[in-house]
């Protein structure tokens, strides 16, 4: 099998030695880059990665300038590795457009989980480009190429915000809590006053709004979300 490429962009050096002695074992290949800057020209590169790993105080350019400037050209899956109990940090991350986040300091297992999780959805999604097109009168969602169309209108989303929107439409009309997404989507259960799923959804009502006034997607308060349009 292929070892996944992981991009692992932060400045403290006895963490990323110890992470990729860790990962490496694991059939991962790490790329490491100690600055903001040269890890987003990384990131850019022709190299494909599976995976980046995103620390947000760097030097040169923090995390959030380089997913910034990340997100304008390219959808690969960010895991951003955030301050301990920072929210303002985690919360912003996700609304640029990061996958999901894990507060430091971390234990590499929990972060070899969440790199799983997201290398599983990946391979899904890759393995099951047959899936149906999902579309309503004014959705179009494909899962051969992971693109979403509103009124003609082609939408960029994220992997994550994909399989969001992917569960709520194949379950239209019907409550899907937000730990069924977690599990299903981020892979994890959803931790206490955790607002992942909640900055996924909202980011795709903005992008979706930009090209419909109507609202498809109805938040179910301490529950979770219904998809509203009926599938044609």
């Amino acid at each position: 099998m292929q070892p996944k490429s992981l991009l692992l962009i932060d400045d403290d050096l006895e963490l990323t030695e110890l992470l990729t002695e860790y990962l490496s074992p694991q059939e991962y290949s790490i790329d490491v880059a100690h600055d903001g800057k040269t890890g987003l020209t990384m990131a850019t590169s022709a190299k494909h990665f599976d995976l980046i790993l995103l620390d947000v105080m760097l030097p040169v350019m923090d995390g959030f300038e380089v997913l910034k400037k990340l997100r304008q050209t390219d959808l690969t899956p960010v895991l951003m590795l955030t301050a301990k109990g920072d929210d303002f940090d985690r919360i912003f991350g996700l609304e640029m457009g990061a996958d999901d986040y894990l507060p430091k300091p971390f234990n590499p297992r929990e972060l070899s989980a969440r790199i799983k999780a997201i290398v599983r959805r990946i391979d899904h999604l890759a393995n099951n480009q047959q899936q149906l097109v999902l579309s309503t009168a004014e959705l179009v969602l494909n899962p051969t190429n992971q693109t979403l169309q509103c009124n003609t209108h082609p939408i960029e989303l994220t992997g994550t915000e994909f399989g969001i929107l992917h569960i709520l439409m194949s379950h239209c009309g019907n409550l899907v809590s937000k730990q069924q997404l977690s599990e299903q989507v981020l892979g994890r259960k959803l931790a206490a006053f955790d607002r992942s799923i909640d900055m996924h959804v909202s980011n795709l009502r903005k992008k979706i709004g930009q090209y419909s006034e109507n609202e498809k997607i109805k938040t179910v308060r301490g529950s979770g979300y219904i998809f509203t349009e009926s599938l044609v």
